[in-house]
């Protein structure tokens, strides 16, 4: 199947020369970029897609996420409280989680990825309810692909329950043997090798405070066994690097070290108190950086140190992360406060609109280990979105149509989402599922979780806590 884009007022490559072209055309050819340029010839059974007044991409690459979350988002009782007992609060909701709430929860998230220009996206999954363990992560695969995104599934795991020290409920963790049995067979049965591949696997115990050591070790193993990468957060909060120090006399980037969880096939999740030798360590080994400035924000955990992450090497991309902690599944909205934030934080020093845009998509590519992906190319993959340059948002403001995109315009103005060669999204609208019945049954699922946590534990998810006073 072929797709010829015809017209485009503007076409970003984001390729190592920055090629930009004016009132030009994209032939597409089954999954692959075939040519850019102008006037390019429409051939016989080509599919014509009129782009005059759009600006076409390379589609945005997420590298972080909890699609789960989007189940739990923006409940009263997880406000305006720090990470840790906002995790301890979210566990024994998150205790409800069934195979069908993931895969509603993957729908709604995914489809507001795939809305707002995001072709590409992993996943952190790290919850199993001890009667619900079974095909959670083959769930959100299966969403995936209903919905046409490429799809990087990270096995995640908890084995450090709170009887032995850890934060997460007994209820939510997992026997270490079980947890690698599973990840064998994610991999097995549904990592894909070579170009365009639309599902990957990798391996993501959760974090330093809910697994054991042996458990990153053997994780570690394993993955580097079948050669697929490997996934964490680290250095979120000050309480993780205080639970670091008093279990195990290491910061968080040292215990990694020692554990073998640093290098090229590596990427963290936040990365954000870090002092200059760990920046430099994490460039040196190549390891690399999933920045989530919405969450970071939202939970107040502090600054991603970017631009000092960039100078040393480190290889960054852009994140959502969670939905319970950023409550939307927007990569438009976090280019926007990743720029405004590093701008807050470094002055005028701080990241362009280009360099915004670039952890979008290239820098995103490389932190996944994909070559075809990040920037438009013949034979690059065919991950492209068009964006209506002549809606109210842009007026005025067409003279940079990069600086455009990230401070101009809105969320709403992706017109067109391409995923390896196929159109899904058009006109705003997802157009292989139905968004109202998304909608429907998410809420649903979400509902029921609260009120099943509820009659549980004997509290109100629904109640706000006590108000500070205005004045």
């Amino acid at each position: 199947m072929s797709l010829l884009l015809k017209n485009a007022d503007w076409i970003i490559t984001l390729d190592n020369d920055g090629h930009r072209y004016r009132h030009a055309d994209i032939l597409v050819d089954g999954p692959a970029i075939k040519a850019i340029g102008p006037d390019l010839p429409v051939g016989k059974g080509d599919t014509v897609i009129d782009a005059r007044g759009k600006i076409v991409l390379p589609g945005l690459i997420n590298t972080h996420h909890h699609l789960y979350q989007t189940l739990t988002r923006n409940i009263p009782a997880t406000q305006d409280i720090p990470l840790f007992p906002w995790l301890v609060t979210l566990y024994e909701i998150w205790r409800e989680l069934t195979p069908e709430g993931l895969h509603w929860g993957a729908m709604v998230g995914l489809g507001e990825l795939l809305k707002t220009g995001c072709t590409c996206s992993s996943d952190h999954h790290y919850v199993f309810p001890c009667d619900q363990r079974k095909e959670l992560i083959d769930a959100e695969i299966q969403a995936a692909r209903e919905l046409g995104i490429r799809f990087h599934a990270t096995r995640g795991s908890m084995s450090l329950g709170r009887s032995q020290g850890g934060l997460p409920p007994d209820e939510v963790v997992q026997d270490e043997e079980e947890i690698l049995a599973d990840s064998e067979r994610l991999i097995r049965q549904y990592h894909e090798t070579g170009p365009y591949a639309m599902c990957q696997i990798a391996l993501a115990p959760c974090s330093p405070f809910s697994v054991t050591p042996e458990l990153m070790r053997d994780s570690a193993a394993l993955a580097r066994r079948y050669g697929v990468r490997l996934h964490t957060h680290l250095a979120e909060t000050l309480d993780e690097e205080n639970f670091c120090l008093e279990k195990f006399g290491r910061r968080p980037v040292a215990y990694m070290a020692d554990h073998g969880w640093l290098g090229a096939d590596v990427w963290f999740a936040h990365a954000i108190h870090l002092n200059d030798a760990e920046i430099a360590l994490l460039g040196e080994t190549k390891s690399g950086v999933a920045h989530c400035p919405a969450s970071n924000m939202k939970l107040a955990s502090g600054v991603c140190r970017v631009k000092d992450l960039l100078k040393a090497g480190v290889q960054v991309s852009l994140a959502v992360d969670g939905s319970a902690s950023n409550d939307s599944s927007n990569m438009w909205n976090e280019m926007r406060i990743a720029y405004l934030l590093q701008k807050l934080t470094y002055g005028n020093d701080g990241l362009t609109a280009e360099e915004v845009l670039r952890l979008a998509t290239v820098g995103g590519a490389r932190v996944l280990g994909r070559e075809d992906l990040g920037y438009l190319a013949p034979g690059m993959a065919a991950d492209l979105i068009l964006i209506n340059f002549n809606d109210l948002g842009f007026a005025g403001g067409q003279h940079d149509p990069v600086a455009a995109i990230i401070t101009c315009g809105d969320s709403q103005l992706v017109d067109t989402t391409i995923v390896n060669g196929r159109v899904v999204v058009r006109e705003g609208r997802l157009i292989r599922v139905e968004e109202e019945e998304i909608s429907r049954q998410a809420n649903r699922v979400s509902e029921e979780m609260l009120a099943l946590a509820g009659r549980r534990t004997g509290r109100d998810y629904f109640a706000y806590p006590a108000r500070r006073p205005l004045f």
